[in-house]
């Protein structure tokens, strides 16, 4: 297929052809047109060469000014904001000094052909009303004749084409004005090319910096993971303990604000504690860690869960945070089988018997730790005998989800606990995970969970 711009191109040679030796002014005028068609055609093969606003149109304004000469030429563009006009692109001899200027909408010459679309030839400045000489006494370039044409992108001028004192006694022509207007065109395409090829630019950039911070935000929640799990027990008492303890925890994320503890206070006593942070992700994990801190810096021997609590809570509560943690904690009596128990806000314990009973360990309710400062926390007690287990869980457990949104339950999780006794604590939270997870079915895990069984042997 012939491209429309070769069509001048060849008319122009038909018709020398046919004329044979022909007037050297026709002659001249022919091959003028020719040279003209040339140009028009290179700028449309340019547009192909390069989608930066700045190389296309520095290449078309070179090829424009092969077949008409001037001492200086610029592009000005509308701001679509304040409708000022500011030069994109300048040529000759003050150009840098030019690219600093912003005309006013309907500012001179250049202002008032972006204004009516409409395009202007002036040979003599110094007789021209519309002549704004603020460029020329800024740069002191001296402006004897111009030719200015509009920049349209259909409807919407997009700025002005202007091309300054022409070189040669005459000045600029009807032809040359068609000649510009042509050369403008191909600059609409331009802009509007490099104007999408800037927003494809910008939404690449934006994506390589975002996907940058998902992978550095990726790689320190890692860190803060392994952080957070090493605040958990690392190994479970061997099997001479008189107790069977174990504990996991699976947050939905790569950081939560579930945790679990559990460490001899002395020969005959085990601490162990569960809670649940009220927020997720890294926060969470921080004012878990402060928290599990807190509770094995502070706990001595002789002192009660409840008072471990309420020294704990005015800890927390005393720097402001705005995390809170629902908490259940207790001393077990590895000799005796006592159980003292405190608890702030948290789900129900239960203690499995050995005969297969299911009892809710009742304890009087107090506030979560950091909720307020002046929270007191009490004590409950009971006893385990051998073969009896204690459950503490987190509600990742009982609201747990599937795919219709049916939670899995307090009255599910009894059912389970049911056929729990003769399990070591290892294979009862296994299997616990399972129920949850067979439940859900699929669903996405939606909360931290963390479990700890407690049996004595």
């Amino acid at each position: 297929m012939m491209s429309g711009n070769l069509l001048p191109v060849l008319w122009a040679a038909s018709v020398i052809g046919g004329l044979g030796i022909g007037t050297a002014a026709t002659y001249g005028l022919l091959r003028s047109r020719i040279r003209r068609a040339q140009v028009l055609f290179d700028i449309s093969m340019q547009l192909n060469s390069t989608l930066k606003r700045q190389d296309q149109l520095e290449l078309i304004m070179n090829s424009a000014k092969k077949v008409l000469p001037v001492e200086a030429a610029s592009v000005l563009i509308a701001d679509p904001d304040t409708g000022e006009l500011y030069f994109e692109l300048a040529q000759g001899n003050k150009g840098e000094e030019v690219r600093e200027i912003r005309l006013k909408s309907g500012e001179g010459i250049a202002g008032q052909v972006a204004k009516s679309g409409e395009s202007v030839i002036v040979n003599d400045t110094s007789s021209d009303p519309r002549w704004s000489s603020r460029v020329a006494d800024k740069t002191g370039f001296v402006t004897r004749n111009l030719l200015t044409v509009p920049i349209r992108n259909k409807d919407r001028v997009e700025g002005v084409l202007q091309v300054i004192n022409k070189i040669g006694r005459r000045g600029f022509t009807r032809t040359d004005r068609l000649l510009l207007e042509q050369v403008a065109g191909p600059m609409a395409v331009a802009l509007e090319n490099s104007r999408l090829y800037e927003q494809v630019e910008q939404s690449l950039e934006a994506l390589r910096m975002t996907t940058a911070i998902k992978e550095r935000l990726e790689s320190e929640l890692q860190v803060a993971g392994g952080i957070q799990m090493s605040f958990l027990p690392r190994t479970m008492p061997s099997a001479q303990e008189p107790y069977d303890v174990c504990a996991l925890l699976k947050s939905a994320k790569e950081v939560g604000g579930d945790f679990y503890n559990f460490f001899k206070i002395d020969d005959e006593h085990l601490f162990f504690t569960l809670g649940d942070v009220s927020d997720k992700g890294i926060p969470a994990a921080l004012f878990m860690a402060v928290t599990l801190t807190l509770l094995k810096g502070k706990m001595r021997p002789g002192m009660s869960p409840g008072e471990l609590l309420t020294m704990v809570n005015e800890e927390l509560s005393r720097d402001e945070m705005t995390l809170f943690a629902t908490i259940v904690c207790g001393v077990f009596n590895v000799a005796t089988g006592e159980v003292v128990m405190s608890e702030g806000g948290h789900c129900t314990p239960y203690v499995v018997r050995a005969g297969g009973a299911i009892e809710p360990v009742k304890l009087r309710k107090s506030l979560p730790l950091g909720a307020f400062e002046e929270s007191v926390y009490h004590d409950g007690k009971l006893t385990l005998g051998s073969g009896d287990r204690l459950l503490l869980y987190t509600d990742g457990i009982t609201e747990a989800e599937n795919a219709v949104q049916e939670q899995y339950t307090v009255e599910r999780l009894q059912q389970f606990l049911e056929m729990t006794p003769g399990m070591s604590s290892a294979e009862v939270i296994d299997a616990l995970l399972m129920h949850v997870f067979m439940f859900a079915d699929g669903a996405p895990q939606s909360d931290d969970i963390a479990v700890l069984s407690l049996m004595r042997r």
